[in-house]
């Protein structure tokens, strides 16, 4: 039972990172886009919250991704007077998207994901050497 509990808290842990990275994916592909009207915003980066939730069929903690939350920092502007979404003085909103932050936060999703698949390795590992004491 240790085993599939392991197996579990690593599962959830592997759902909750590639939930953050597809977040953080969305993030950079949207860095550069603008908003398409003078008065509209562009695209507002997204972070992912985690849970941490009991599972009692377990009897252990695992993670869940939580709410996705909009970051409520100030939107950059460039002067570009020729475009579509320039407001009266020639300056474009753009995302307050940081790319080199969502650089470093894919990194440390990839990491937790990584070390999460160690953990099942592992176990797999175990219960196959296990399986092979007890057939000799």
């Amino acid at each position: 039972m240790e085993l599939m509990k392991s197996l579990m808290i690593a599962a959830s842990g592997l759902k909750a990172q590639s939930g953050r990275m597809r977040i953080i994916a969305e993030n950079l592909a949207n860095a550069n886009s603008t908003a398409r009207t003078p008065d509209g915003n562009p695209y507002r980066r997204k972070m992912v919250t985690f849970e941490n939730v009991f599972n009692r069929e377990l009897g252990a903690h695992t993670v869940h991704p939580g709410r996705v939350t909009f970051d409520q920092t100030d939107f950059t502007t460039r002067h570009e007077p020729g475009h579509p979404a320039a407001d009266a003085n020639g300056y474009v909103k753009t995302p307050n998207v940081n790319t080199l932050v969502e650089m470093m936060d894919m990194r440390q999703a990839q990491r937790s994901y990584e070390a999460n698949l160690n953990v099942i390795r592992s176990a797999r590992g175990m219960a196959m050497r296990t399986l092979d004491i007890l057939r000799s």
